[in-house]
């Protein structure tokens, strides 16, 4: 491999504490003694999560690992697994930490070349993993590869998105990538245009399932644990573009996702938590001005909604209640939103869901 991997960019600067929080985990990984490590966070999603471990016991040949992070749930999941799959290295964290610091909780224990951080609502499909593994081993320039990801109706889902932008965004908040959505200019960060039917270097993977090489992790870093949930695949793939990698997509893997496995239960909590992530991206990332543009976006957007929610109901009055649900959702955005013009920390978000 040659030196293009230790390219510098404006943004250096950004990855300094996460390429700090990658010490303990460099010192642990000097020979990785398995082809595969998977690494799954769960918190209250036990159905799904089971469903997640019985996929993997198929179709999966190289030499692997799973381990399973448990951020203290209360629905029997970490008993389920201690008691249904010996094979699985359970790791109960006492308190939840998180989808970033779970996840590198269990990078951290892992012997793996190739680290796979797969959601608890996912199924793998028989031969994904290996199929994946085998694509790393052929693309020695490629950091990190995702699979083809379908719904449960096996419609498929958008996985693959672009870097944030002012003009992402506004296409987002005006609805122009839905009034145009085979336009790639008009998409927004949801590339709606891209059939998902050909391999293709892409800018960020959805974080349902990425499958990282263990000598690129070791140069771009861990997870920044200042995304508590969501945010953090974008800043992952960001950051491993940056060190020289790319970012691939592969069609001939596949797996299942279910979607909301943990954040079901309360939509509206993680709809604020989506909202922070981005801001935090832009404040590490982007300029003031920007950032201040971002604001104007996304006040925008939950005017737009909560006009929306009044209206719904009078054309549609048996969808009141959830209307108003997305309404409360909405307010709690904005209330949010301009408590503070910029980003919280992590803790204080929590606080605040």
């Amino acid at each position: 491999m040659n030196n293009k991997h230790s390219n510098t960019s404006n943004d250096s600067s950004a990855l300094t504490g996460v390429s700090q929080l990658s010490s303990a985990f460099l010192a642990h990984t000097a020979a990785p003694l398995l082809d595969i490590s998977v690494i799954i966070v769960s918190w209250n999603a036990r159905r799904f999560l089971e469903e997640c471990l019985d996929s993997l016991t198929r179709g999966v040949s190289r030499s692997f690992e799973v381990i399973v992070v448990d951020n203290a749930s209360t629905d029997g999941s970490p008993e389920m697994v201690a008691s249904g799959y010996p094979w699985v290295t359970l790791i109960q964290t006492g308190e939840n930490l998180g989808f970033s610091r779970g996840n590198n909780v269990g990078i951290k224990r892992s012997r793996g070349k190739y680290i796979a951080l797969v959601n608890s609502d996912v199924n793998v499909s028989p031969g994904c993993l290996d199929r994946l593994a085998s694509f790393l081993d052929n693309h020695s320039d490629v950091g990190m590869v995702g699979p083809k990801i379908t719904y449960g109706d096996r419609r498929t889902q958008s996985s693959c998105r672009r870097l944030p932008s002012l003009w992402n965004n506004a296409c987002e908040v005006f609805c122009l990538n839905k009034l145009f959505p085979r336009s790639e200019c008009f998409a927004g960060e949801h590339m709606f245009y891209f059939s998902y039917d050909h391999t293709r270097e892409v800018e960020v993977l959805v974080g349902c399932f990425i499958l990282a090489r263990r000598d690129a992790v070791t140069q771009f870093g861990l997870l920044d644990e200042n995304f508590w949930m969501y945010g953090e695949d974008i800043d992952w793939c960001h950051r491993c573009r940056q060190a020289g990698w790319k970012v691939m997509f592969y069609p001939c893997a596949e797996a299942v996702h279910y979607c909301g496995g943990s954040s079901s239960s309360d939509p509206g909590r993680f709809a604020l938590a989506q909202q922070q992530a981005r801001l935090q991206f832009w404040a590490k990332y982007r300029s003031w001005l920007a950032q201040s543009g971002l604001i104007v976006l996304l006040t925008s957007q939950c005017c737009l909604r909560l006009l929306a929610s009044g209206v719904e109901p009078i054309i549609m009055r048996s969808r009141r209640r959830s209307t108003a649900s997305r309404a409360r959702t909405q307010i709690a955005c904005l209330r949010a939103l301009w408590g503070k013009l910029f980003f919280r920390s992590s803790s204080e978000t929590r606080g605040h869901l």
